[in-house]
């Protein structure tokens, strides 16, 4: 391919790519600013707390039904209505004093939120090449590692400059201008418009597709089964993380400024993996990079665990920063390529509400069992398990007589 056919090949995956970055920078932002002005607001950590709660539970709402609308309608005119519509429900938060309807918009934005994930997977999928994926997924993971470093920061200037209120609008600008953005690139189903969904939010369609996602679970169980361990990895995660501040002061007895320096140390290992990772993407195969990533991520875990000083657990934060760039790239290649475009936003909804679930059962356990028997019997426990599930993940991923699922095509072809 000639430098002038290379351009033209990543015209519009450079264009999606800057949108999806500017939202993210806008997140971050969004993120901090609403934490601080929930606390100002109700001076009660519970309160900020129900923020975290707010997001899985407002995905376990959409994903029962949104997978049935993403498959049939517009996915182009859907990203531009979904970032238009966070971005004026955002805009509302700082004119509100009562805490129960800045819990219930953000209920509302993070539906809008689940649903634009799932969304933007199919359209991705369609627009970018096989033989790009790869190459196009790393650049994505470089673009959040950057938006993870950068967004607090640019919200830490905007709170010296003004408010987290400023903040707040900022966000709603950043996807107001990721939405138009989003016009700009090619529509590529123009026969489906928006309008048309209301015709697929039936009990009977739904129960249908449902019926279908079963139907392709049980014919491609290995694909579904590395869906779903890659899912239970994501899930142990994020239990562990909700216990990471708590671990590092009560058990590590580190202070706040060693701990704010503890995750710089993550942040250096993101932007490293990222990087990294983008260089060396098309000489590792997917399967490595699922399994050995996913592998890395549970051993810095269990190094974070076992740690009895500073250093030891920032070895650990380092090795699981920059291992997840390999993992999520591997991952999300290895859904691209083996789920039918045709079905993933059912696919993509209905094992996001089964995610979702477990984050908030486990999650739940890990933050009961942590305050009534040992925060790190909890953590050492939660990183064994996820360990474990790594090692499965990674037998699997790189058997040989499992090549072909690592390869140019997809399900859709081989069904």
């Amino acid at each position: 391919m000639t430098f002038k056919n290379s351009l033209v090949a990543w015209k519009y995956p450079s264009i999606l790519l800057f949108g999806i970055g500017i939202s993210n920078f806008g997140a971050w932002v969004y993120f901090i600013a609403l934490n601080l002005i929930v606390l100002d607001m109700t001076d009660s950590a519970l309160a900020v707390a129900g923020l975290y709660i707010v997001k899985p539970m407002a995905a376990i709402f959409t994903n029962v039904w949104a997978g049935s609308v993403i498959d049939r309608i517009n996915k182009r005119n859907l990203m531009v209505a979904l970032d238009l519509f966070r971005a004026v429900f955002i805009a509302l938060l700082p004119l509100t004093s009562s805490i129960w309807v800045i819990y219930s918009l953000v209920f509302v934005i993070n539906m809008a939120g689940a649903m634009f994930g799932t969304t933007s997977r199919s359209y991705i999928t369609k627009l970018i090449p096989i033989e790009q994926r790869k190459r196009f997924n790393s650049l994505r993971s470089l673009m959040d590692s950057g938006a993870f470093l950068i967004g607090p920061a640019i919200a830490g200037l905007l709170f010296l400059i003004g408010t987290p209120v400023l903040a707040i609008y900022i966000n709603a600008a950043a996807l107001l201008l990721s939405g138009i953005i989003t016009l700009f690139m090619p529509d590529l189903e123009k026969e489906r418009s928006l309008e048309q969904s209301s015709h697929y939010l039936s009990w009977t369609i739904m129960k249908k597709d449902w019926g279908i996602v079963m139907d392709f679970s049980r014919k491609f169980s290995y694909i579904m089964l590395i869906y779903f361990l890659f899912s239970c990895m994501v899930v142990m995660e994020t239990a562990m993380d909700s216990q990471e501040a708590v671990f590092a002061k009560a058990v590590l007895l580190l202070s706040d400024s060693d701990y704010g320096f503890l995750v710089s140390i993550a942040g250096a290992g993101i932007i490293a993996g990222a990087i990294v990772n983008a260089v060396f993407i098309n000489k590792i195969p997917i399967s490595y990079l699922i399994g050995l990533g996913s592998l890395f991520v549970s051993i810095g875990y269990v190094i974070y665990a076992l740690s009895n000083s500073f250093s030891m657990a920032a070895i650990g934060f380092f090795i699981i920063a920059f291992s997840l760039a390999f993992a999520n790239t591997g991952f999300q290649t290895f859904y691209q390529n083996n789920i039918p475009v045709e079905i993933m936003g059912r696919v993509g909804s209905i094992f996001g509400l089964l995610e979702a679930l477990l984050i908030i059962m486990t999650t739940a356990i890990v933050g009961v069992s942590a305050h009534f028997i040992s925060i790190r019997l909890v953590v050492i426990s939660g990183t064994m398990i996820m360990f474990a599930v790594s090692i499965l993940l990674s037998i699997l991923s790189m058997k040989a007589s499992k090549s072909r699922y690592y390869s140019i095509g997809n399900a859709g072809e081989k069904m």
